[in-house]
């Protein structure tokens, strides 16, 4: 049994390790509300690690070995069990099939409309962190010690870069057929420009910045999200960084497009727009002060879908001011 003082420290701990503490806080079993919550396709234990869209569907990766999947814009969702698995990353490949990054060393691809995932095995990175896909459809998958690995079929076979550091890669992203760019702990970047045959160290950014998430809209301009509410903004493909002001103070876990503007979700239920060169928050009925791990544009509408701990997911508005 938990106790209730068990509970209390976990409230007082960093976001990521309070969700898993307090998934075991719920007090004296009420055997009604299990039994409600069975029939639930998102369950009050269910962490959302990781959002994506396409034109189809929306998909959450959850921690607990499934994912759920929208087509109606985050109304409805439906429950795919995958089994041992942790989703921390998704993304979408250019003919909109879904990719998801498995903490357990696994790559997961599924059809457009998020049906019939199938996992392929990876070897390295020992951790995975982060996933891409490149415009011709590769795979890519990037995490500790600077480590790269590419698949060109589909997870068959995979070829690994080192990049020799002792470095977590936490975010890739391919920008055109050519240009891709990584950010990394201790302020690193590397970039290539030959579609991933190469990579290379480029600049870096101030104070050994640690990056949460990146966003980069062409090959010169992109956006970084750190620790303590830092965002940093490049506008010569990451050469050189300036600090921009984060209105909101809170840490914004995921950086993203929605209607052509940059947005960030993170500690405290904070959505976050670029305004300008300020990021200022975008207020939102009935805020919790849970943090969101993810989020994702909801295509076609001027909302987002935010989720976190506790079984948290939310379609939030974000109509202009």
């Amino acid at each position: 049994m938990v106790s209730i003082r068990s509970c209390r420290i976990a409230r007082l701990m960093p976001s990521a390790l309070a969700a898993l503490a307090l998934a075991g806080c719920g007090g004296e079993a009420d055997l009604s509300a299990a039994t409600a919550d069975a029939a639930r396709p998102l369950k009050r234990y269910d962490v959302v690690q990781s959002l994506v869209s396409n034109d189809q569907v929306i998909v959450a990766g959850l921690q607990a070995g499934a994912v759920l999947v929208s087509s109606d814009q985050g109304r409805n969702w439906r429950r795919e069990a995958l089994g041992p698995a942790s989703l921390i990353g998704l993304t979408v490949c250019p003919d909109g099939s879904l990719l998801g990054v498995d903490f357990y060393r696994k790559v997961w691809h599924a059809n457009a409309d998020g049906q019939h995932w199938k996992a392929a095995e990876l070897d390295k990175p020992r951790v995975p962190l982060t996933v891409a896909c490149d415009t011709q459809g590769g795979w890519w998958v990037a995490g500790t010690r600077t480590q790269i690995a590419h698949s060109a079929d589909q997870g068959a076979s995979w070829q690994v870069t080192d990049l020799g550091e002792d470095a977590q890669i936490t975010a890739l992203r391919f920008v055109d057929a050519q240009f891709g760019i990584a950010t990394a702990e201790f302020g690193m970047v590397f970039v290539t420009e030959d579609g991933g045959a190469h990579w290379a160290p480029r600049g870096g950014m101030p104070d050994e910045f640690y990056p949460y998430d990146a966003l980069f809209v062409s090959r010169d301009e992109g956006y970084v999200s750190g620790l303590a509410g830092q965002v940093l903004h490049t506008t010569d493909g990451g050469l050189n960084w300036v600090r921009q002001t984060n209105a909101t103070g809170a840490p914004l876990y995921r950086l993203f497009l929605q209607d052509g503007a940059p947005h960030g979700v993170g500690a405290g239920g904070t959505v976050a727009r670029l305004d300008g060169e300020v990021w200022r928050a975008v207020a939102y009925p009935d805020p919790l002060p849970v943090f969101f791990a993810s989020g994702a544009a909801v295509l076609g509408q001027s909302a987002l879908v935010a989720g976190g701990p506790g079984g948290l997911l939310r379609v939030i508005a974000t109509s202009a001011r």
